[in-house]
């Protein structure tokens, strides 16, 4: 046996949407209901563990085999919830992902999604998510179903013979999907960053859910007390509600479509006293941020630390990863100067003292979310992060020398882009300054090929800027990165020109090529970045631009057009993220065990005795397929998770 296909069905009182499959699978009521495989691509079988079928001995001894390959469709959840169901656990390394091929390929994450674009000859079973819905979550207790709460197989033979039916063909159709991407195979060096992935996964990350508990009891009352207050000022019966408060202020002279924190930030500027004190609860009352220490109090496992809160290949234009759960991505910042303080009066049950000395409690335990991670006993978190990745890899890759000398020297990017494109010498260029806010919003707008609307998105405007210096705050970037804007319009050239004649083009190392329906783009490492069903069509301004198909900003496949900053915007990411996976991989390799990492930055658990500079030194090395880019590593120390 070379690989043996799996699919399984489960039952768990536990929510899995809501706590993840680690947390999931230890349930005290979690069972494997039945268990669809193929040997070597052969016929499916489904064996019905529910229905009192035994595993075969030989698939048993496979499953643990670490020279057999498992497959799955979004493989974590069969090898953790097969992990509990043997008492043994599986190592991801003999384990490969059709869901990971899929997002590799550009296509759609889910099994039935990909199946569908993919064209594979075996699609799933449509009637499967109410099958689901019916044997492997609990159900209400009513009259007609004598009051239980599961639904077992002997409550309906036949949807349950259907169930079986819908695992077999998940089986067929993951097969079918592999056989249709053979010829574009998943690069070897991905699957050892997928195993990587799937081990920080499964180590997890601690989580001090005293601090978690506290917070969620000190938000409750505070809750209760700004709506309480909130009450009072406007009469309304749920000020919490965003109908009824656009009322109230409409009547009280303030119209507004929205209540989203940008537009209440803005009504605040020019509120009366009283309006802004209404508008500034309000903010309070729905701060979002502090839902995370519930997402935490879902997500943790018994031994009190969290898993699964990564997803390896989460965004498929780029290969970067994304978060799942507690949405470790979006973590709010925090900048309170006594943080540790804040942090013990909750823990503590201090509220009051919390009150007392914080004008606004939500924001307190927003600021505090962060530091609910926490290593183990006896070791500390080292972080370390790499210094404006991106700004680094576009220089390196267009060959703007400038700023390969800045990041060879000083760093200061920010300082040396506003003495480039004001001809005012460094010295004169001070932190806080008017040039230096200049140079830092072009480097964080303009590098895709941004401009005014890039520069106003980015804040431009709330930082003093007028709209009418603007256009030339562009023209000033851009004529300062002369090879930057020369590379937006090679990849354009080369990437149109490989859609086009169905052929390949070259432009800077990349190479970009037409094959059975897609667009390649060949990165250094050999890893490709991949774009469904490519064509020319007309843009908004008249000109032929490459369109192709994916998950758009509506969240549904559809055709997206693209152009050369768009292209490198996708290039320079996906890069970095190569970066940090060669980063991640030398530090597990040099016995560091990363707990979590977020964008640019790995979080490390360490012995106290462990120097934040050898880890620092070893994030830093530049990948050897990435030889003469500049890159630089910074790190620190805490006891618990927080922001330098």
């Amino acid at each position: 046996m070379k690989t043996l296909s799996i699919d399984i069905e489960t039952y768990s009182g536990t929510d899995l949407a809501k706590s993840g499959v680690y947390r999931y699978s230890e349930s005290p009521n979690f069972e494997v209901l039945l268990f669809g495989y193929s040997v070597d691509n052969s016929n499916v079988h489904v064996i019905d563990l529910a229905s009192g079928e035994a595993l075969p001995y030989e698939i048993r001894n496979a499953l643990i085999d670490d020279s057999v390959r498992k497959w799955a469709h979004n493989a974590q959840f069969e090898r953790v919830c097969l992990s509990r169901y043997l008492g043994q656990w599986l190592k991801p390394d003999a384990w490969r992902c059709t869901m990971v091929w899929s997002a590799y390929l550009g296509l759609p994450l889910s099994l039935e999604g990909a199946a569908l674009v993919a064209g594979a000859e075996k699609q799933k079973l449509s009637e499967g998510k109410e099958l689901v819905r019916y044997f492997c979550s609990p159900c209400k207790p009513t009259k007609a179903n004598g009051g239980r709460t599961r639904n077992l197989p002997g409550h309906a033979l036949e949807k349950w013979e259907r169930f079986k039916a819908y695992n077999l063909r998940d089986v067929e159709t993951e097969m079918a999907i592999a056989q249709r991407f053979s010829k574009f195979p998943v690069p070897e060096e991905e699957w050892k960053n997928y195993a990587l992935d799937q081990k920080i996964n499964d180590r997890g990350i601690r989580l001090d859910m005293d601090l978690v508990q506290k917070a969620i009891c000190c938000d409750r009352r505070s809750k209760a007390q700004l709506t309480k207050t909130m009450r009072e000022l406007t009469d309304l019966e749920n000020p919490n509600s965003v109908v009824q408060m656009k009322t109230w202020l409409a009547k009280n002279g303030m119209d507004t479509d929205t209540l989203g924190k940008a537009a209440v930030t803005e009504l605040l500027k020019t509120a009366p006293e009283y309006l802004g004190e209404v508008l500034t609860l309000r903010q309070d009352l729905a701060k979002s941020s502090v839902k995370k220490y519930t997402a935490m109090e879902n997500a943790v496992c018994s031994d009190g630390r969290t898993r699964g809160l990564l997803q390896f290949y989460g965004a498929n234009r780029t290969g970067r990863f994304a978060g799942r759960l507690i949405q470790v991505q979006n973590l709010p910042q925090n900048h309170m100067p006594d943080l540790s303080q804040a942090r013990l009066l909750v823990k503590s049950g201090n509220f009051e003292a919390l009150e007392f000395l914080y004008d606004s409690v939500p924001a307190v335990l927003s600021e505090l979310i962060r530091t609910a991670f926490v290593p183990k006993p006896g070791c500390k978190f080292i972080v370390s992060d790499f210094s404006a990745i991106e700004a680094r890899v576009i220089s390196w890759l267009a060959g703007e020398t400038w700023r390969n000398e800045v990041f060879a020297t000083h760093g200061k990017i920010y300082e040396a882009s506003a003495s480039q494109m004001f001809r005012v010498p460094m010295g004169e260029i001070t932190k806080g300054s008017l040039l230096r806010q200049k140079g830092k919003i072009a480097e964080l707008a303009l590098g895709y090929g941004g401009s005014v609307g890039a520069l106003k998105a980015m804040g431009a405007l709330d930082m003093g800027l007028s709209e009418e210096e603007l256009p030339s705050l562009v023209a000033a970037w851009r004529s300062a990165n002369p090879n930057i804007v020369r590379l937006w319009w090679d990849v354009d050239r080369a990437a149109a020109t490989a859609v086009q004649k169905e052929s390949s083009a070259q432009t800077h190392g990349i190479r970009f090529f037409y094959q059975s329906g897609f667009l390649f783009i060949t990165l250094f490492p050999g890893r490709r970045l991949a774009y469904v069903k490519p064509r020319i069509e007309p843009n908004r301004f008249g000109n032929g631009s490459v369109t192709y198909e994916g998950i758009g900003a509506t969240k549904k496949w559809e055709r997206i057009e693209s152009y050369g900053p768009k292209f490198v915007e996708n290039i320079v990411q996906a890069i970095s993220r190569d970066i940090l996976c060669h980063a991640m991989r030398r530090l597990n390799d040099a016995g560091f065990p990363i707990v979590m990492h977020v964008h640019d930055e790995v979080v490390i658990e360490a012995p106290s005795s462990v120097d934040k500079e050898i880890v620092c030194r070893l994030m830093g090395e530049t990948p050897p397929w990435a030889p003469g880019l500049l890159l630089r590593a910074d790190g620190y120390e805490c006891p618990f998770y927080r922001k330098d």
